[in-house]
């Protein structure tokens, strides 16, 4: 086996298409599936199934999939020795999209400076994709809503967040989720942590949550409660930097639907000198107030 095959493994098992993998990789289609024929010939099993049009993993590459990570994991790990411990290659972070807007921009570009050789990537998603990124290698590290207890996983927190429920200026005050049952609620898609506390919310106080109606961005979020299309649930932090933000009304909720907190994560045993550069960074600019996420568990 080779890296370069391991590349295009990983990227056609990410991307779940050769002619997606080929894009991202700058390299045209054909090649990526000579170079798949290849590896699987070479390791005597299929590594994909073809399931409605896209390429699935097989049980083999599944398994494959997860010792490339550490593969590349520990490739960058040696680079970094051999260059006497400093931070260098590829580091992959995922992140919230709140915890893109506020939090990180400080954080990235003070790695910038004193790790220059790192190229370091950031993605932005739901925390159920940044989850699913981590355990299948395809993110380094990633910045998601916890406390969290998955088997695998550590972390260490990195601020704690005030959740309100946001609506029209001249909505009378929210108590309780009665208070705008059957009305939509605009948030991200499945797997936002955010979008399943309000959910819990409505749940709790045993009322029935309006329309969800999904959309990509805060301040497309904040757009819409302003023209009194429905509510919306955002930290305090976000809302405090988006224009027109004095447009809605602001309603706070009760514990413990109230706070959040943003944790880094990533898999066990898989901290490499980038990683730990960002961690020592990140306590310096937010110094660590509670304990480990495995100290919890």
């Amino acid at each position: 086996m080779e890296f370069s095959q391991l590349r295009i493994f990983q990227a056609v098992a990410e991307e779940g298409s050769i002619t997606r993998a080929a894009e991202r990789l700058h390299r045209v289609p054909s090649n990526l599936s000579t170079r798949l024929k290849q590896l699987e010939e070479q390791l005597g099993v299929e590594l994909f199934l073809r399931e409605r049009q896209r390429l699935q993993l097989s049980p083999a590459g599944k398994v494959l999939l997860d010792y490339t990570a550490r593969l590349f994991a520990l490739h960058d790990e040696a680079s970094a020795a051999v260059q006497g411990g400093q931070p260098a290659g590829d580091f992959v972070l995922g992140t919230m999209y709140s915890t893109a807007a506020i939090h990180l921009p400080g954080l990235l570009a003070h790695y910038h400076r004193l790790y220059p050789a790192v190229n370091l990537q950031v993605q932005s998603g739901p925390s159920g994709e940044l989850l699913e990124g981590l355990l299948t290698g395809r993110l380094d590290a990633a910045l998601v809503d916890g406390p969290l207890e998955l088997a695998g996983l550590d972390g260490v927190p990195l601020c704690d967040e005030r959740l309100v429920l946001i609506s029209e200026a001249d909505h009378p005050p929210v108590r309780s989720a009665l208070d705008v049952q059957g009305r939509s609620v605009f948030t991200f898609r499945q797997g936002c942590s955010y979008r399943m506390r309000l959910e819990a919310w409505f749940a709790h106080d045993h009322a029935a949550m309006g329309r969800a109606m999904e959309i990509e961005s805060y301040p497309g979020m904040l757009a819409c409660v302003i023209a009194g299309s429905g509510v919306a649930l955002m930290s305090e932090s976000m809302l405090a930097s988006l224009p027109g933000r004095e447009s809605v009304a602001v309603h706070p909720l009760a514990e413990p639907f109230a706070s959040a907190t943003t944790w880094l994560m990533w898999r066990k045993g898989m901290v490499g000198a980038n990683l730990n550069a960002w961690i020592e960074q990140q306590q310096v600019v937010f110094p660590p107030t509670r304990v480990r996420a495995q100290d919890i568990a």
